[in-house]
Formats: C-alpha cells, sequence, structure tokens
C-alpha cells in the first residue's frame, strides 16, 4: 500500500465521517466533480446513465466496510485537506442493458463552511486500482 495511504482509524470513526457525508448527500449539500481533470467521472456517469437520484443512491449506499484509506489533498494550497476514499460494489447496467457488478471508487473531500459541511465528491468511477480495506 501507498504510504501516504493512512488506515489508522477505528470502525467508529469512521462510522462518524461516513454519517456526515452521507447526510450531505441527503441534504443535496454535495456535487460531484465534472471538470476537465475529472473525465473518469463522467464518462463513469455516461456509461452507466447515472442520474443525479441514482448518483445519491449509490452514495448512500457506501458502508463503513467500503473505507480503504485517507491521504492528505496534494493540490497546492489544500495540503490540510483529508481525503476519504471509499470502495463499494454496485449493481449497475450499462449503456447497452447489461447488469454489472461494479466497483465504484469514490474520494470525498469534506469542507466545513460557516453553513456547516458540505462535501466534494472528488472521484466517481469505476476502481482503476488495487485497493486495500481497512474493515475487511
Amino acid at each position: 500500500m501507498n504510504s501516504h495511504y493512512n488506515q489508522n482509524y477505528n470502525r467508529e470513526q469512521i462510522v462518524l465521517i461516513l454519517q456526515t457525508i452521507q447526510d450531505c448527500v441527503r441534504d443535496r449539500r454535495f456535487y460531484i466533480s465534472k471538470n476537465e481533470n475529472r473525465q473518469e467521472n463522467i464518462d463513469f456517469i455516461n456509461e452507466y446513465n447515472i442520474t443525479s437520484k441514482k448518483q445519491r443512491e449509490i452514495l448512500l449506499q457506501i458502508a463503513p466496510d467500503d473505507f480503504c484509506h485517507t491521504l492528505q489533498n496534494t493540490k497546492p494550497g489544500y495540503e490540510y485537506e483529508v481525503l476519504y476514499v471509499f470502495c463499494a460494489q454496485v449493481r449497475l447496467f450499462n449503456f447497452e442493458g447489461i447488469e454489472e457488478m461494479v466497483d465504484v471508487y469514490t474520494k470525498f473531500n469534506l469542507i466545513d463552511v460557516s453553513a456547516g459541511w458540505r462535501v466534494v465528491v472528488i472521484s466517481f468511477h469505476k476502481r482503476n486500482k488495487p485497493v486495500d480495506y481497512c474493515f475487511r
């Protein structure tokens, strides 16, 4: 595992983090990055025709056992941010209507603003590298 990945968490800590993330999703205080640096997210959403409603459903079905690790943001000026990585297995239908079990790799940035927590979903795509689960 990459030396920058941190798995030094107990289950209760991850349950609380995931509750915060999913509260933001339920309250629509989140967005999935779809800028020029996140083409993989756009391609994934298009390949499986993942509507906004389905995006929320996927994010809300992530469980503590899906936690992989955290890492520090490396973007200049944002090095203080901790990013949370989860990888959940989700049943999806591709553009041809064929059902697949897909490992959905998600990376979250929790941002504390004056109005409360917000979540940026930095990664939302098929897993493209091996992951180590913290609690499996």
